[in-house]
This record gives structure tokens, C-alpha cells and sequence, in this order.
């Protein structure tokens, strides 16, 4: 049994009521932390404020040491926050420490950032340059499935770029979020990085709070209206990750043989609780037979089960209430016959294990294609037509991402450039890197994250004009 604190201007800080983490793969309790009050989420908030001017004025390059310094801490305490991610989230070890590993080498990619000045044009007499400056205090609010990567995508821009910040993990996984937070109190003065824990009120007090300047949110669109609602009330700025319904479309040219696996990861990694998983699988009539019977085969090798376990390729399904939405999205395709080539219906308990379930071309407006799983269930459908599929895939409310596998790698990008989605991959999918920006298109978001629009996203322009004296 694990407890962690939440950390407020440098301090360790309880909370009279606790809240239970559940471990997924055995329904026990792995874990309490603080339920956040009110007051508690206003001492942080005003700590944040009271450390922005002195973080603010630090040369850029101190800044910078102080993200390499958190992303050495994320190196030697890996371990332990493995453990604790596993036990708290499900995900397999070796994918627990790659999330890890990537948090630290994210962090350090990022410091290595530098903000653009831009000199404008001269007029007569007269010139003008253009910086970024922060915003303030910024509020972010990080989901259960990437909960130390995600938080990392927010610290790093954020702090590097003079901001401070307040930080809420899921109450679903917020152990080795708050371990971290400890972890790195030593390495940044008290104040710029605090982290809170709470449940259903505290995101909504935090995208209403009067102190906090800007929302960075990860989470499904649902949610993220009502926080794009709350904050409009001191005009918050907002960058909002939201959910997706990726088409990942087959072209007929492809080598089954080669693709299979990295298009079953492209599915099912992280058990399919990924934003830009491929959540709608069409495949052309040519190759569709082969393509199904070879995912069914990768499928067949792949052990779903404890994360602890070395043999365990995929873990379960997070929470409860997850759990559950997949679970009824199969039962709704079972009740209307679709064809289930591989999976089905979840087994009873302990823990919220899915087996990696495969639909049969179901129809294009059943619920298992036109909502979001987010979870180990695939639609696999077919078509005729490039016509057909571009306008299928895009007739969405969704824009996150998206991939086209083909052996022809330009006919693919002539593809790829017709989906209407923030982010497309050819022959691969998933694969963000801090260097390039991650957007969505329609539902799925506003604004960016990572590369230099990422960074931007946590400044605002300020543009200084002074005279130039006459030559």
C-alpha cells in the first residue's frame, strides 16, 4: 500500500478525506492520496502566483538546467516510479519503464528549446521586436493512460517558458505523478511546481479559478467542453487534447506479412488507451481476408494479463468505468450479430481484462465504428474505392490522427493529405516526438503541443516598439 502527499509550495500537504487507487489487474486498493479541498487548491494556486516573478526573471539557460535536473531525477528514481505506474495504471513493466524513460528524455529535449525574437520591419524612425513572455500560472489537468509521460508534456514547455504551475494527475493514477512531484522538490525553488489530487470537483474548480491563467487539458471532448466553458469566465487561455476516432486505412498494395504486427500495435498498444490509436481499420476488399487472418494471428500470440507479469503483452483496461464502456460495445455488437473474429465479452473478474477483440466489417454506423472505445476492440472494415474510404474516414466529428499503409509510399501521402486529421502517419502509427507539433482537427482539440507551436502555446506575443535615432 502506497501514500503519497500532495505537494504545495515546496511541503508535503494531506487532506482530511483520502481517495482510494484501485489496481487494475486485481481490484485492490494500491494506494491513497489527499482529496484536494478548496482552500487547499487556493494555497497552491496562490504559491504558484508568489514563485512567478522570481521564476519569470531566471535567464532562460537556468531554466534549462533546471528541466535537465528533472529529467536526471526521472533517471534515477525510474524503479520505483515503473512499480508504481504499473501497479496503478496496468500497463506491462517494459512499457511502464519506456514511458518513464521517454518522460525523461522528453523533458531534456525540451530544454533545449529556445523562444524566437523577431525584429519586425523598420519603419522611419521607428523599430519594433517581438518576444514571447509567459502567461503566469498554468493549470494542467493530466489523463490515466499516459499519466508521467503527459505530465512531463506539460512541466517541461510550461516551466521552461517562465511559467508556473498546479498540477492534477487522475484520481485514477496519480501515484507515481505525486511521487515525482516529491521527488523534484529540491530541484526547483518552492512554489513553481505543485501538484494536487482530487476527484470529480477539483478539475472544474481549477478551469474556474480566478488565479490560474491558462488550462493545459488531456482528456475526452466531453470534458473538455466543460472546461472550455468555466474558463471563459476570466478568458483562460486553453490548450485542450481531446478525443479521437483514428482511421487506419490498407491500401491494396501492402505486404500483409510486413504490416501485420506493426499494424496490430498500431490498434492495440497500451490495450487501445491511446488518443491517436487506430480505432476504425479499413482494408481494402483485395488484401481484407489476409489482413484479418493476420492480425487474428498476432492477436493469438499476445498474453493479455498482469502488467507484473514478464509474459504479459497487453494489461487490462484501467478503471471501472472504461471497463465497463468496452465491455458494452461488444456486448452491442454481439446483440446485433456483427461477426467477432477474435475477443469478446470480457471474463468475470478481479481485474478489468479485455481479451484483444477483432469485429467483422460491421456497419459503418454501428457503435463499436462511430464511438470511441478506447480500449482492446477493433472494427476491421472493408472497401472498393479511395474515393469512398477518404470521405468514410473523414465523415467524423473527430481530427486527431490517422495512418495509410501501402508499399507505395508517395501514393500513400497523396492519402494521407485528404484525411482530415491533425496528425497523419504512413506505415506506422503513434509516434510523436517532441520536435513536431500534435494538433487535432474539428472535436479533437485546440490549439498544440510539442514542438515549437507546443512551446508557444504556454506564452503570449509582446511586441516592444522604440525609436531609432536618425542617421
Amino acid at each position: 500500500m502506497h501514500h503519497f502527499d500532495m505537494i504545495i509550495d515546496g511541503k508535503a500537504v494531506s487532506s482530511p478525506a483520502q481517495i482510494e487507487v484501485i489496481d487494475p489487474a486485481t481490484e485492490a486498493v494500491c494506494g491513497t492520496v489527499p482529496d484536494c479541498t478548496r482552500d487547499q487548491l487556493d494555497a497552491a494556486v496562490a504559491a504558484a502566483r508568489a514563485a512567478f516573478p522570481a521564476w519569470r526573471a531566471l535567464p532562460h539557460a537556468d531554466r534549462q538546467d533546471a528541466l535537465r535536473a528533472i529529467a536526471s531525477t526521472i533517471v534515477e528514481h525510474k524503479d520505483e516510479l515503473q512499480q508504481l505506474l504499473t501497479a496503478e495504471q496496468g500497463k506491462p513493466l517494459a512499457a511502464a519503464m519506456g514511458e518513464i524513460e521517454a518522460a525523461a528524455w522528453w523533458i531534456s529535449t525540451v530544454a533545449a528549446s529556445k523562444l524566437p525574437v523577431e525584429t519586425n520591419d523598420m519603419m522611419p524612425g521607428s523599430r519594433s521586436i517581438t518576444k514571447r513572455v509567459p502567461l503566469g500560472v498554468v493549470g494542467a489537468i493530466v489523463p490515466w493512460n499516459f499519466p508521467v509521460l503527459l505530465a512531463v508534456w506539460k512541466i517541461g514547455p510550461a516551466l521552461l517558458t517562465g511559467n508556473t504551475m498546479v498540477l492534477k494527475p487522475s484520481p485514477n493514477t496519480p501515484l507515481a505523478t505525486l511521487r515525482l512531484g516529491a521527488l523534484l522538490q529540491d530541484k526547483l525553488p518552492h512554489g513553481v511546481l505543485n501538484m494536487v489530487s482530487g476527484g470529480d470537483m477539483l478539475g472544474p474548480w481549477m478551469s474556474a479559478h480566478p488565479g490560474i491563467d491558462k488550462i493545459s487539458f488531456t482528456g475526452s471532448t466531453a470534458t473538455g467542453r466543460k472546461v472550455m466553458e468555466s474558463a471563459a469566465a476570466n478568458l483562460k487561455r486553453l490548450t485542450l487534447e481531446l478525443g479521437g476516432n483514428d482511421a487506419a486505412i490498407v491500401l491494396p498494395d501492402v505486404d500483409v506479412a510486413a504490416i501485420a504486427e506493426p499494424l496490430f500495435w498500431a490498434a492495440f498498444a497500451n490495450s487501445g488507451q491511446v488518443c491517436v490509436a487506430a480505432k476504425r481499420l479499413y482494408v481494402h476488399e483485395a488484401v481484407y481476408d489476409e489482413v484479418l487472418a493476420a492480425l487474428k494471428d498476432v492477436a493469438a500470440r499476445m498474453a493479455v494479463g498482469d502488467g507484473r507479469d514478464p509474459q504479459t503483452a497487453l494489461g487490462p483496461v484501467q478503471n471501472r468505468a472504461q471497463f465497463e464502456r468496452v465491455r458494452e460495445l461488444i456486448r452491442d455488437a454481439e446483440a446485433n450479430g456483427y461477426t467477432i473474429a477474435t475477443g469478446g465479452e470480457p471474463a468475470n473478474g478481479p481485474g478489468f481484462f479485455v481479451p484483444v477483440t477483432l469485429v467483422d466489417n460491421p456497419p459503418e454506423q454501428s457503435r463499436v465504428v462511430q464511438e470511441e472505445a478506447f480500449g482492446p476492440v477493433l472494427p476491421v472494415l472493408k472497401f472498393s474505392d479511395i474515393d469512398e474510404v477518404v470521405a468514410r474516414a473523414n465523415a467524423c466529428e473527430y481530427g486527431l490522427g490517422g495512418s495509410v499503409w501501402s508499399s507505395d509510399i508517395d501514393k500513400a501521402a497523396q492519402v494521407a493529405a485528404r484525411l482530415e486529421t491533425g496528425t497523419v502517419w504512413i506505415n506506422s502509427a503513434q509516434g510523436l516526438t517532441p520536435f513536431a507539433a500534435f494538433a487535432g482537427h474539428k472535436q479533437s482539440g485546440i490549439g498544440a503541443e510539442n514542438g515549437l507551436e507546443g512551446l508557444l502555446e504556454f506564452t503570449v506575443p509582446q511586441t516592444i516598439y522604440r525609436p531609432e535615432p536618425a542617421l
